[in-house]
């Protein structure tokens, strides 16, 4: 098992930013293999450390575990909590995240029990508030994952999604899986405030009631209560003890994560045109304006992509129509509007009319 510093590393590589939160992963992964490795060898119990990982859209949590499962080489499911129901309703039963760690193990059983599960949108299963109506996909999902956490003797199916006469089941103990959840967590800001305010006294040293509004790291501030404040049950969040917080991206952040990471999208054009025997070149200029664009759209690193998408479509539809083109470059002002990529013949230059609408 690598060092956490050296699993650091090589999140770095793919993933911008984060430091916190690479770092925290690090050492937990790192904790969780060795107790893994030293169940059997004295009387001292290790604890698992899962994890609760909260932070906006498109910030890199779902990326962030399969990156650090693909380093590890370990199995790892991913789950969406959002299709989990309490049992013998219509949904996936809280096993099913079990079974899928199970087929990402090839159905061995000894690989599974050492394997990674993540649970995505893990906010999405806060306890509805004022409900009449029975609570199937809430809190009745979260007391069924309890046991879950903590580590139990799970009966799934191998093979298949839910239990059924036809298919065999199969005991997987759940003690040595390390469950990371995941969430987006909308409005707890909010709750933040609300309770940071409710702190600011009354008087002279009192806080003005807009003083976090425009903190960007508001979330930093999250305590248990909050959390359990926004709809998870007490029981739940204590079986996840290490929680934190990933960063919203910053434009400069953006930026860097169009061209640094190993696999980043400015270089995947470039290949894909580079398969045409084309260079294609990004000006600095135009970087920071696809990065504004991208922070307008408030949904992170995601937009990057649909951004770049609409300015590419023109120019990889033109481009295998000409032998004659060697190097193409995007400039700020085709990003805006105002003009066009300059394109480079092979051995000269010509500008290139029309801009992208």
């Amino acid at each position: 098992m690598p060092a956490p510093h050296k699993i650091k590393a090589s999140l770095d590589e793919y993933v911008i930013g984060q430091e916190y939160a690479k770092k925290v992963m690090s050492v937990a992964v790192y904790n969780h293999y060795k107790r893994v490795a030293t169940d059997t060898m004295d009387e001292i119990e290790i604890e698992k450390s899962n994890m609760l990982m909260i932070g906006p859209t498109g910030c890199g949590k779902t990326y962030l575990v399969k990156t650090l499962a693909r380093l590890l080489d370990v199995p790892l499911a991913i789950a969406d909590a959002t299709s989990l129901t309490e049992a013998g309703y219509i949904g996936d039963d809280i096993e099913s995240v079990v079974s899928k760690l199970l087929a990402a193990a090839d159905n061995d059983v000894e690989k599974a029990e050492h394997g990674i599960i993540f649970i995505d949108e893990i906010d999405k299963i806060a306890k509805k508030k004022n409900t009449n109506q029975r609570d199937v996909s809430g809190e009745a999902v979260q007391q069924g994952m309890l046991k879950l956490l903590e580590g139990s003797e799970v009966e799934v199916p191998v093979g298949a999604n839910s239990k059924n006469a036809m298919v065999p089941l199969t005991t997987v103990n759940t003690r040595n899986i390390l469950f990371i959840c995941g969430g987006a967590f909308p409005d707890l800001e909010n709750i933040i405030k609300e309770r940071l305010n409710k702190q600011a006294s009354i008087g002279f040293y009192a806080d003005l009631k807009d003083k976090y509004d425009d903190d960007p790291h508001i979330l930093e501030k999250v305590t248990v209560d909050d959390i359990r404040a926004f709809g998870m049950i007490p029981e739940f969040i204590g079986r996840l003890p290490i929680v934190f917080t990933l960063d919203g991206l910053s434009e400069d952040m953006l930026v860097k994560i169009l061209q640094e990471p190993k696999n980043a999208i400015l270089k995947q054009y470039q290949k894909l045109l580079a398969l045409d025997e084309v260079k294609l070149e990004f000006e600095e200029g135009a970087l920071h304006a696809i990065a504004a664009k991208a922070m307008e759209k408030k949904t992170g690193a995601r937009a990057l992509r649909a951004i770049l998408e609409q300015y590419m479509l023109d120019i990889m539809y033109e481009i295998p129509k000409d032998d004659s083109i060697g190097e193409v470059i995007i400039t700020r002002e085709y990003i805006e509007g105002t003009g066009g990529p300059r394109i480079l013949l092979r051995g000269q230059e010509i500008p290139l009319l029309g801009s992208a609408q």
